[in-house]
């Protein structure tokens, strides 16, 4: 098979036992210790046709990653396709928008669309734009402009049956409707068109604060944040720090003033203890978030969606803090996430107004059983009190895929699946199975 490939495409192919193999095949989550058959890097579409077209003939798993943060299934034995090669950007200033490969990650946009003043709806400067658009993509203008699965234009598609397609809200619509959120399961993306916004400068950044107030900061903040405006981006984050212990974290970033909504939270939240809320360019604050690239790691993380965040919620909140968790997030969603243009895509439970998100980082100190195990008892104490849904860049269980949807989007998912890959041959991650395919878990 490696010969086979080697022939058929233009980027670097690797095998066990070649020299960058062992770098090739590992995802920048190290939860996932995968040993595909062979890693592609894929030059460009036809690379990823030749390896889905032998993966396929090979009857062997297929698999594609950029940076590889959304990997929760190994591609053992298979084919693992890369796209990292494939990080072209263009940005046309006129049209507000930017076409990207499928490669690039977010710092590259940022970086290509600041000079023009525009910004996308992205994630953490590190992360592959790809698989973050397809999952939905909350990022810091959301509730500004929606998700960026909703500021997708079209896209450039391999589909399971190894053809190049254009997919747009006149071409192929309901596939286009699926890859708004669907996740990679319906055709393999490799390049991507969307919506560029028009960004000054922001007020943003985080300030810590004393542990104790953290129950009295969680309930100011579930009624003020209900009234904070689109331009305000914020969360409340409970968070362990090596030497220091557990504190309080207060994380906003604001467009175009409104930052003196912030004071009425801060307030409750008591003296700081550090960091800093600051006025600065788009670019400047994403990369402030986000930092240096981390370096791979072993992520564990747990997310529920609440109506409400009750008081009984606070209280368990507050009491997940412990153990071998590393983080625990309350988040305020709303603004334009929850106003869909007619036709957007399936990212579900766009309603809800908050998630609570629990974070544990392996740090080799920790035994994985007991990680598993801390974050099992939190998700078993958040079940009261949440609503059952998730979202799907979040979610690190494929058990639970189909929460991340409506039933009514998840049966039409399921529907699309069964027109573009009746055969399941694009299913390793969060799954969606055929329609036709009555064992999830076989297909």
């Amino acid at each position: 098979m490696n010969d086979n490939l080697r022939e058929r495409v233009e980027g670097a192919v690797h095998a066990p036992g070649d020299e960058r193999y062992e770098v090739a095949r590992r995802p920048w989550n190290r939860l996932v210790d995968q040993r595909p058959a062979v890693v592609v890097e894929a030059a460009g579409p036809g690379d990823v046709r030749a390896a889905l077209l032998t993966a396929r003939e090979r009857e062997v798993p297929f698999a594609v990653q950029s940076t590889g943060h959304g990997t929760l299934v190994p591609a053992d034995g298979g084919v693992l396709v890369k796209t990292t090669p494939m990080a072209s950007v263009r940005v046309d200033p006129e049209k507000r928008a930017a076409r990207v490969g499928a490669g690039a990650i977010w710092s590259d946009v940022i970086a290509a669309a600041a000079p023009y003043g525009l910004a996308p709806v992205s994630g953490t400067p590190a992360i592959g734009v790809a698989g973050y658009t397809l999952g939905g993509g909350a990022g810091w203008l959301s509730r500004l402009h929606g998700y960026a699965a909703d500021n997708l234009i079209g896209a450039e598609v391999v589909t399971a049956e190894g053809h190049s397609v254009t997919v747009s809200a006149d071409e192929h619509p309901e596939l286009f409707w699926a890859l708004r959120g669907g996740g990679g399961n319906f055709a393999v993306v490799t390049s991507l068109e969307f919506r560029l916004h028009p960004v000054g400068r922001v007020h943003a950044g985080m300030a810590l604060f004393p542990f104790e107030r953290a129950a009295d900061t969680l309930a100011r903040y579930r009624e003020w944040a209900l009234s904070e405006p689109d331009e305000l981006n914020t969360s409340v984050i409970l968070m362990r720090i090596p030497g220091r212990g557990w504190v309080l974290a207060v994380r906003a970033f604001c467009v175009d003033g409104g930052e003196h909504a912030l004071e009425s939270l801060l307030e409750v939240a008591g003296p700081s203890l550090g960091g800093e809320f600051a006025t600065m360019s788009f670019a400047e604050a994403a990369t402030s978030f986000g930092g240096p690239p981390p370096p791979p790691m072993a992520v564990l993380q747990h997310i529920d969606l609440l109506e409400q965040v009750t008081d009984e919620a606070i209280d368990t909140i507050v009491k997940s803090a412990d153990g071998t968790l590393t983080a625990i997030e309350v988040r305020h969603w709303g603004g334009a996430m929850a106003r869909p243009a007619p036709g957007a895509g399936p990212v579900g439970h766009r309603q809800v107004p908050f998630s609570v998100i629990a974070t544990s980082v392996l740090d080799g100190s920790d035994e994985r059983e007991q990680v598993e195990g801390d974050q099992r008892e939190v998700a078993r104490a958040l079940r009261p009190h949440a609503m059952g849904g998730t979202f799907l860049n979040f979610l690190y269980d494929p058990s639970r895929t189909a929460t991340a949807y409506t039933a009514a989007d998840h049966a039409r998912l399921a529907e699309v699946k069964r027109e573009w890959d009746p055969g399941n041959v694009l299913g390793r991650s969060h799954n969606i199975a055929p329609a036709s395919c009555i064992d999830p878990q076989g297909c």
